[in-house]
């Protein structure tokens, strides 16, 4: 990378190393994305358990906080097609690291917000703030891991965003349900980990090998896009990167297929909490904690998938994601169906979680795939643009669907499972 994009490269010595240094630096860049994106999602997903009391203590209808949470995710998609080219600019490391101080203090501010617009704006500007966070780590990630590893390496960073929704699940029913807190704590405590994260990740991580000061291994540099991303010379304009990105027309079908799988995975996480707690949200309850069967699925589900990628299936991407998303829908439908009880209901949304979340890790692996190391977080960000756009845009027809038919969250099962045939459809024209 050159010096226009991190003043502090030129000053550093770039000094060989074997095999086995660098691969132990590697895997110390991608632990540190981990630890700090496994507290990111306290700082947007906690909203799901909030609903409930949000709705006794604020009498708002599922309409107004589905038009809330997708205001969040779209404010979300904005500043992921703005921070990933900052990424690219500026670096991940530090990008990510504000991130979470930003959203730390946005989601505290949040929890005082008693009116709709008050709390529409102010998890709106931490949706954008949130945004510093994936496509900054994924730069990172894409800056010590070669191609014929990118499906392990964002295998393992999805994994994190998967267990991060698992820590939002256990610490949010911990808040509300163990310790008998009210549902602004959600915004107050669980976030402080996510401050955690982030300065820890400042500390420990380097954007690139020539900011570690060293020469990354022959092995790793085979790759004509794996040299280009360090070389010398000037950047890419912010301009260029994005006429570059968006001119790959693989992008764009990239977007649309995660569009409709994140549109739902967003279904399942905010509305699976409301369809299990129901008016009983602030008792204790076994029925609470099957709920933990969704993203701890998500996060199994990731890994797997990213590994299948490479291993199975030679690094081409489409073929597990359409896997994972037809069977995603067949879970959701078995959930939807069936009714459950309480083993059958851990079962089935444990399995819905593993196939829905799974693809992305496939997906994350495509960006640098399509669009090289230099504009990696350029195309990270274009896509999760594409992501939260369709999740927003489903969360206030979620949350209507849901008030015209006598508030049956129960809907959120087919309608998922209608987002992941069509993911699989559009996936299907992917040939990478």
């Amino acid at each position: 990378m050159s010096s226009t994009l991190d003043p502090t490269a030129a000053n550093i010595p770039a000094e060989p190393v074997s095999e086995a240094s660098f691969r132990r630096l590697a895997w110390r860049m991608l632990l540190a994305a981990m630890f700090c994106y496994l507290f990111f999602y306290t700082g947007r997903q906690a909203f799901g358990f909030a609903i409930p009391g949000i709705q006794k203590d604020l009498d708002w209808t599922k309409a107004t906080v589905g038009t809330i949470s997708g205001i969040a995710l779209w404010s979300y998609a904005i500043g992921q097609m703005v921070n990933g080219n900052l990424a690219d600019k500026f670096g991940g490391r530090r990008l990510m690291a504000l991130g979470a101080v930003l959203s730390t203090t946005l989601c505290i501010i949040a929890s005082f917000m008693h009116s709709a617009a008050g709390m529409a704006v102010a998890l709106g500007a931490n949706g954008f703030v949130q945004a510093m966070g994936w496509s900054a780590g994924g730069r990172v990630i894409s800056n010590w891991w070669s191609h014929h590893e990118r499906g392990k390496s964002f295998g393992f960073y999805t994994l994190a965003a998967g267990s991060s929704s698992v820590l939002v699940y256990v610490t949010s029913t911990l808040t509300i349900s163990t310790f008998d807190l009210d549902w602004e704590w959600l915004f107050r405590l669980p976030v402080l980990l996510m401050l955690v994260g982030g300065i820890t990740f400042f500390l420990v991580a380097r954007d690139t090998p020539r900011n570690a000061g060293i020469t990354p291994p022959r092995s790793f540099t085979h790759d004509a896009d794996d040299v280009a991303y360090d070389a010398g010379g000037a950047a890419p304009s912010s301009t260029d990167r994005y006429k570059t990105v968006l001119g790959i027309p693989r992008i764009w079908v990239t977007g649309v297929a995660i569009g409709f799988q994140n549109a739902a995975r967003y279904g399942l996480l905010i509305w699976v909490p409301v369809y299990f707690l129901g008016d009983n949200w602030k008792k204790t309850d076994n029925a609470v904690w099957i709920t933990v069967a969704l993203p701890v699925g998500m996060a199994v589900g990731a890994l797997v998938n990213g590994q299948l990628s490479d291993r199975i299936f030679g690094s081409r991407r489409d073929r597990p994601i359409m896997l994972f998303m037809v069977l995603g829908a067949l879970s959701s439908l078995g959930m939807w169906a069936l009714h459950p009880g309480v083993g059958l209901g851990i079962v089935l949304l444990f399995l819905t979680g593993f196939f829905v979340y799974g693809p992305q890790s496939s997906f994350w692996a495509l960006c640098p795939d399509l669009a090289g190391k230099v504009m990696a977080g350029t195309a990270v960000g274009v896509v999760n643009f594409f992501a939260y756009l369709f999740a927003g845009a489903a969360e206030p027809v979620i949350g209507r669907i849901m008030d015209h038919n006598g508030g049956d969250a129960g809907l959120i099962f087919p309608i998922v499972a209608i987002c992941c045939t069509a993911s699989a459809a559009v996936a299907s024209t992917i040939r990478r």
